[in-house]
């Protein structure tokens, strides 16, 4: 290369870096490992278990420290502490929603999940007044979790206790709870369209569990430059996008304002009430947000978390063993589990609670935001920077958990047995930002991993002690590994 063309490069770089610390606000954020020019400090974080970097920062700059993904700062918080410090003590300030631009272009910042403002407020306050009081109709959510575990349990029969891998049964039980308060009515596991729905979803979680999200989030604009990715994302969100609109505007013509049948009925009578009020957050296009972030979020979350939990059954059968007895003593063989058992079972509790505590579902937390310039442990956060909570620090720390890397149950009992609550359990992270179908994704831990375990032994194909429970993928989300099972009748 022309000698006079590294010696520019090298000028641009310096002169980029130059510009870059001398940028405003930069000085008052926490500090952090020395960004590079554009990238920022991408070559310091390991793509495939972002977090085992953020623990390494941790032991150099402290609990509160600043990352650079590509020319944006982050502001990481590591440990209990300062995550409850932030998002419980200082809830209102942090419970902006950070960017994460692949998801924007999809969402364009309608919904619960990925939405800001007076706007995400007001919805994420109807949706949460509508699941916890409306009951869905004549059925309660337990009413119909249960009517899906029995359907589940049925299903599972069918496999006639060959080997299996349970993704599939366990994608498409919470996915039929979800349609149920949605859509009224769930879907038999062999239709067509809810195949395909189920599919789609499955694959977008695997693509935003991947490294390149990272990358892409990063740098947004390599989105129209290498768009195959992106566009598989884009297609299978519009796809259930249209299903969710064609539903809609069949509620719209069917609908009794005196007897709503299903959350989209709920959500159509409060546009009715809110039209005269300019401009209303509550429109079609605020409705199909709303219903592909319950949708999605409430499919594959609650699917992954008992996949992993059936795959660490089969690794410790001792556990399953005391689980099923427990089963036997307080529910027994000829009725089906419901929460009231829950109270009766404080070491099924702790195993489920273990089970979320090991995965650790999403490691960092979706990006927060701060929602105004905010003094924090004497730095200056400005309005809009990004906010990683690291929620492995909490549910994996030594201090309050004797084991962190080891699966162990006794994590949340007590020395007679008993269940023990523990401030540090943030799966579904915390504050005004928590996760907002936590008492759902609850019932359906409980009463799905019960019925399963009451009609069913569990047999690995290998030898228990050579089950790999290695994650596939710790990106956005935690990924379990590939294997198969048999369902054997009790």
């Amino acid at each position: 290369m022309d000698p006079a063309v590294v010696l520019a490069l090298c000028l641009s770089c310096l002169l980029l870096l130059f510009l870059w610390r001398q940028s405003p606000g930069r000085g008052k954020l926490p500090p952090g490992p020395t960004p590079l020019p554009i990238i920022g400090n991408m070559l310091q974080l390991d793509a495939k278990d972002i977090g085992k970097s953020f623990t390494n920062f941790s032991k150099v700059y402290g609990p509160v420290f600043t990352v650079y993904f590509g020319m944006k700062p982050a502001v990481v918080l590591h440990g209990y502490e300062v995550v409850k410090e932030a998002l419980i003590d200082h809830g209102e300030e942090f419970s902006g929603r950070g960017h994460f631009p692949v998801l924007d272009r999809i969402n364009k910042g309608l919904g619960i999940v990925f939405s800001n403002g007076d706007g995400w407020k007001e919805i994420r306050r109807f949706t949460l007044m509508t699941l916890r009081n409306f009951g869905m109709g004549k059925r309660s959510i337990e009413e119909r979790i249960q009517e899906e575990a029995r359907c589940l349990v049925e299903e599972l029969r069918k496999t006639e206790a060959s080997p299996c891998d349970p993704t599939f049964f366990l994608s498409c039980a919470p996915c039929n709870v979800i349609c149920s308060i949605i859509f009224q009515n769930r879907f038999d596991y062999n239709d067509k369209h809810f195949l395909k729905m189920i599919e789609k979803l499955h694959v977008n979680v695997n693509i935003l569990s991947s490294p390149w999200m990272q990358i892409y989030n990063n740098f947004p604009a390599l989105i129209d430059y290498f768009p195959a990715t992106f566009n598989t994302l884009f297609n299978n969100s519009a796809f259930v996008k249209s299903y969710i609109l064609e539903k809609a505007k069949e509620h719209q013509e069917s609908l009794d304002v005196n007897n709503p049948r299903d959350f989209i009925d709920c959500f159509l009578i409060k546009m009715e009430q809110e039209k005269n009020n300019q401009p209303s957050k509550f429109t079609f296009e605020a409705l199909v947000g709303t219903v592909f972030d319950l949708f999605g979020a409430g499919t594959e979350t609650t699917s992954t978390t008992l996949k992993y939990a059936l795959l660490l059954l089969l690794k410790h059968p001792e556990v399953t063993a005391k689980i099923q007895e427990e089963i036997d003593h307080v529910i027994g063989r000829h009725r089906s589990p419901c929460m009231q058992d829950k109270s009766h079972m404080p070491y099924t509790d702790a195993v489920i609670h273990e089970v979320q505590r090991y995965l650790d579902l999403v490691p960092t937390d979706l990006p927060h935001a701060v929602t105004c310039d905010i003094k924090f442990r004497n730095y200056l956060i400005p309005k809009g920077t990004t906010i990683l909570p690291f929620l492995t620090s909490v549910l994996h720390d030594s201090k309050e958990f004797s084991n962190p890397e080891m699966f162990d149950p006794g994590h949340f009992l007590d020395e007679s047995g008993n269940f023990k609550k523990s401030d540090y359990f943030m799966p579904f992270s915390a504050g005004k930002r928590i996760c907002l179908g936590e008492g759902l994704a609850r019932m359906e831990l409980f009463l799905f991993l019960t019925s399963i375990l009451q009609n069913f032994n569990l047999k690995s194909l290998v030898d228990p002690k050579d089950l790999d429970i290695t994650l596939a993928a710790k990106g956005c989300t935690s990924v379990p590994p590939f294997y198969q099972l048999c369902f054997i009748p009790v």
